[in-house]
């Protein structure tokens, strides 16, 4: 697992990467999709990883004002936390980094991030990079480059944690390494990068520089 490695930060996507909100969002987007007329059951698996104002522009439905539709949303999403919990290992893994060494890098608005971090017990980062923070979306790497820039470091010395294709797409595009979680995947994402189930199976090293370097914890007996 990144056998030698070390980065200079962790960039970490939320949902589904360090909370499991699956429940919460899709109830809220299934009722959104039925008053739209659209196949709740297709339509579910597109609204992950991606920003709200970016999933309703691309249907291109007649009369819809996409940024009007995202805040009804993100209403919405803010006012259902029910269900709402960490990935496994995640605060103990997030609490055991350098402040200055990690940021979250979400496709959820500011409010709802920090509502949701707050429901799963989610320490709040230094740098938080969210919906509003940039023009473009994932799959586009602004967000993890300005996520890096925050921190003070190049996109390139970094490692992502993300679990949508579109995060793992605007990682790749950013020249970041990846590390995918597959806690909240119903089938394993088929990947090219390292995958891991939860934190409870990783720990850090820190050098002299402050350099981070992943190693494998063995699980207890």
């Amino acid at each position: 697992m990144f056998a030698g490695r070390k980065f200079a930060a962790f960039l970490f996507d939320m949902d589904g990467t360090l909370i499991n909100s699956i429940a919460s969002a899709e109830r809220v987007w299934s009722d959104w999709a039925r008053r739209q007329g659209l196949d709740v059951t297709a339509f579910l698996p597109t609204i992950h990883g991606v920003r709200a104002i970016e999933t309703i522009t691309g249907l291109a439905l007649p009369g819809i004002d996409p940024a009007h539709e995202a805040d009804l949303l993100l209403k919405a999403e803010a006012a259902d936390l029910d269900g709402i919990v960490p990935i496994a290992g995640a605060v103990a893994f997030l609490n055991s980094l350098p402040r200055e060494s990690w940021a979250i890098v979400t496709s959820a608005p500011r409010e709802l991030a920090l509502l949701r971090m707050k429901a799963a017990g989610i320490p709040v980062p230094a740098i938080l990079v969210a919906a509003q923070d940039v023009s473009r979306g994932k799959p586009a790497p602004d967000c993890f480059l300005l996520g890096a820039e925050r921190l003070g470091v190049d996109a390139r010395d970094c490692l992502v944690f993300e679990d949508a294709p579109a995060g793992i797409a605007a990682a790749e595009a950013a020249d970041a390494a990846v590390m995918v979680i597959n806690a909240t995947h119903r089938h394993p994402l088929a990947t090219r990068h390292a995958s891991i189930a939860g934190y409870d199976t990783i720990g850090i090293t820190i050098d002299e520089r402050g350099w981070i370097a992943l190693e494998a914890q063995r699980s207890a007996a």
